[in-house]
């Protein structure tokens, strides 16, 4: 499978409103309205100083798309979203692996990259353990459902010096007790 990741462009509205509407978002906060979407993109808030966007192709599918926000910041965040049809194929672990290269690689102020999901979206925690970051935290009843119903969240982060060798250094969870 060929993976590549181009920058979305202004021309992409429609492209993005079907997208981000045609699928269930499970394990992503809100809904999605397509006027709201719109007038998010024509004000340039998935492509401008603080915010990037790209799509995860897939042999030339628009599988998925990544939004990296924060990135005037020395710890952006970013969205990852793949359809639902192409989960479970290695495209998540491919875009996180590429984003985090291209946010160290193009932002040389970033010291870390973080990233948050729902305690019960097992495959995106196993992305984040795959590609090299760690938990940091949990959150309890943080993340409000489209039912109402309120989910733990765990962030996890990667350092660059860890991004750099490769390696993972876990927190001092037990700092209390010193």
């Amino acid at each position: 499978m060929r993976i590549e990741f181009p920058r979305y462009a202004p021309g992409d509205t429609d492209l993005l409103v079907g997208f981000l509407t045609g699928e269930d978002w499970p394990f992503h906060a809100g809904t999605q309205q397509a006027d709201a979407i719109r007038r998010r993109a024509a004000d340039g808030l998935f492509d401008d100083a603080e915010n990037r966007t790209f799509w995860v192709l897939a042999d030339g599918e628009h599988a998925g798309l990544i939004r990296l926000q924060d990135l005037a910041d020395d710890t952006p965040m970013f969205d990852l979203r793949i359809r639902h049809a192409r989960r479970g194929h290695g495209l998540g672990t491919a875009a996180l692996v590429w984003l985090t290269r291209y946010l160290f690689t193009e932002f040389p102020q970033v010291l870390r990259i973080e990233g948050t999901t729902r305690q019960d979206n097992r495959a995106m925690r196993a992305v984040f353990r795959k590609s090299g970051y760690a938990k940091e935290a949990h959150y309890r009843q943080a993340w409000p459902g489209h039912d109402g119903t309120l989910h733990d969240s765990v962030g996890y982060a990667i350092l660059r010096r860890d991004w750099l060798t490769g390696t993972v250094t876990l927190p001092d969870w037990d700092d209390e007790h010193h």
